[in-house]
């Protein structure tokens, strides 16, 4: 009876994916789970506050925006680390900057700009702790999944 010992390679696998690639992809990873979360806890936010800012209705609308806007941020994200001089990005080094990115975007697009976009200034700032847990999860998985195909 013969045994096959299967070890595991530390060298960097190839995608062939570019690094604003590898962020447009990461960042519709992350607009899922953060979609996914938000239709659990807040439906109407993809039924109606997401869609509306572009003159839209229905989840199905929701989730297409949703899905654009998270990777097109997605695509920033892997743009703004090679501007930075990134050559490759780590799993920790993904996730932490992942993370400080969710809240980047929540401080300003969701806290500030949506409001307003949706004519509602006075709700600003919207601090909404819910948002900000699903940025920051938004990041976090934007990071794993740029970090594993960049």
């Amino acid at each position: 009876m013969a045994s096959e010992t299967v070890t595991r390679s530390d060298a960097p696998t190839e995608t062939g994916l570019e690094p604003w690639q590898a962020g447009a992809v990461g960042g519709i990873a992350g607009a899922v789970v953060f979609g996914a979360m938000m239709a659990a806890m807040v439906p109407d936010m993809l039924a109606a506050m997401i869609p509306a800012m572009y003159g839209l209705e229905g989840t199905v609308a929701g989730w297409g925006v949703h899905l654009f806007h998270g990777a097109v941020l997605g695509l920033v994200f892997g743009v703004a680390l090679t501007a930075a001089g990134r050559q490759r990005t780590d799993l920790a080094t993904g996730v932490g900057a992942g993370v400080a990115y969710g809240v980047l975007l929540w401080a300003i697009l969701a806290v500030v700009v949506m409001p307003v976009w949706l004519g509602m200034a006075e709700m600003v700032p919207n601090l909404d702790t819910t948002s900000l847990v699903g940025h920051v999860v938004y990041g976090a998985t934007l990071g794993v999944v740029y970090a594993t195909l960049e």
